[in-house]
């Protein structure tokens, strides 16, 4: 069982949901729906009073109207216990997504405020700086200018996830990562890294020299044992969704509804780490990893979706390709498009920015930022 707070104020997203359960509704600045997945039909208390904004759909059902109005359905006993529970949890999630608070390193990150994560590929392959970084020494130098940009978080990549890449071993995974973190937290100790690997062993072996954080485009999927090792070292976790492996994941990926299944990925993988003791989650939707230009839209539109998920979210757009496939821009030329989108992204939930190009990622927080304290 699922449940997803979803903003029926959105006009297409209205539709969608109208379409699949056939309410008779009219939509309204401010209205929701707390929609329930895979839910049994005992859940529910038989009553001779019928709430007229509740619908079922198969062992899908969903509540509609403002948080105050499904909070009252549910108080009608409408529900069992479980089920209660359930949709309340949902929207405390919504709520209080922007309230959440973790520590990392010596630094506490507030994500009631937008943070930026600088990429750093030492990788022969990467889409936009592959072999740019392979240097050790050049590599080093470029973290500490993006730091001194601003960057809050560093996030080291061994292994080239583009689509169609290839992968690499264990091995020549850690031969590039390790040297590069070893010589940044050499030069700055209280840099925060991030290691960017699927491999269990590369984690351990980067949480073991002082990284904080792994990053796992797979979402604990390609290697399971990957969630044992972040939480034996009391680390953060990053959970993207991907559809496939890079290899082939662009190969005409088809959804029958983009937003529920990344949704329903990235809690059931939220769950899994949790139940082995991970307790600082953030989850990526996974933004050009099996999605096409139409998924990826979506997702972003929708993005606000995803705060019932009770984690911060982190959103990756930089120089990604359906921005160069709408604009007609090569890679180097997509900085101000994709700071363009950042900012859509962070007004609809996103509290983590990981980019190419610190500088403009930093301006385009702080001004976020300020309209917040204000």
């Amino acid at each position: 069982m699922i449940s997803q707070v979803i903003n029926l104020s959105n006009k297409k997203t209205f539709k969608l949901l109208k379409e699949k359960y056939n309410f008779p509704i009219e939509i309204f600045n401010g209205l929701f729906g707390i929609e329930v997945r895979d839910f049994s039909i005992d859940f529910i208390i038989k009553k001779s009073t019928n709430p007229k904004n509740i619908f079922i759909h198969g062992n899908d059902l969903i509540i509609t109207g403002s948080f105050k109005e499904i909070l009252h359905s549910i108080s009608q006993k409408s529900f069992n216990e479980l089920l209660n529970s359930e949709i309340e949890s949902a929207i405390n999630h919504y709520n209080l997504n922007e309230s959440i608070k973790y520590n990392i390193g010596k630094s506490l990150f507030d994500f009631n405020f937008a943070y930026v994560m600088g990429i750093l590929n030492v990788t022969p392959d990467s889409f936009s700086d592959g072999g740019e970084f392979l240097d050790r020494e050049k590599a080093i130098s470029h973290t500490l200018e993006m730091i001194e940009a601003g960057a809050d978080i560093i996030d080291i990549g061994g292994e080239s996830t583009r689509p169609g890449s290839e992968q690499v071993s264990e091995t020549e995974e850690l031969e590039r990562v390790m040297p590069v973190i070893k010589g940044i937290l050499n030069a700055k100790p209280d840099a925060i890294l991030s290691i960017d690997t699927t491999k269990a062993k590369v984690a351990k072996e980067a949480l073991g020299h002082g990284a904080l954080i792994v990053n796992d485009i797979s979402g604990g999927t390609f290697e399971p044992e990957i969630f044992k090792v972040v939480a034996e070292s009391n680390a953060v976790m990053i959970l993207m969704h991907i559809k496939g492996r890079p290899k082939s994941m662009q190969e005409s990926p088809e959804y029958p509804e983009i937003v529920s299944e990344v949704y329903d990925y990235l809690h059931q993988q939220s769950i899994a780490a949790k139940k082995l003791g991970i307790r600082k989650i953030i989850v990526d939707p996974g933004i050009g990893f099996g999605k096409n230009i139409e998924h990826n839209l979506t997702l972003l539109e929708r993005l606000d979706d995803f705060k019932s998920l009770g984690v911060p979210v982190m959103i990756g757009l930089s120089r990604k390709s359906f921005i160069g496939k709408i604009l007609n821009l090569p890679g180097e030329e997509r900085d101000d498009a994709t700071n363009s989108l950042n900012s859509m992204a962070l007004c609809k939930g996103a509290r983590i920015i990981r980019t190419h190009n610190v500088e403009k990622a930093v301006q385009t927080s702080r001004l976020f930022n300020q309209m917040i304290r204000n």
